[in-house]
């Protein structure tokens, strides 16, 4: 049977109440892969992101 009426604004408010809990998991999530980082790793990581544009930049004006 389908919804009638106001039936589909609380299902609609049901919807939207899992779609923010599920961005708000998603959001935690990342947060905490992004806080396992040591900051010898990061700065590691920026360094190296750097050296490959750098090259590439390097490689493109040749």
């Amino acid at each position: 049977m389908a919804p009638k009426g106001r039936q589909w604004l609380k299902v609609i408010g049901a919807a939207g109440v899992a779609g923010v809990a599920a961005t708000g998991i998603l959001a935690a999530r990342a947060e905490r892969r992004r806080r396992s980082y040591e900051p010898e790793e990061i700065r590691e990581r920026l360094h190296e992101r750097y050296a490959r544009i750098q090259a590439r930049r390097d490689s493109d004006s040749d």
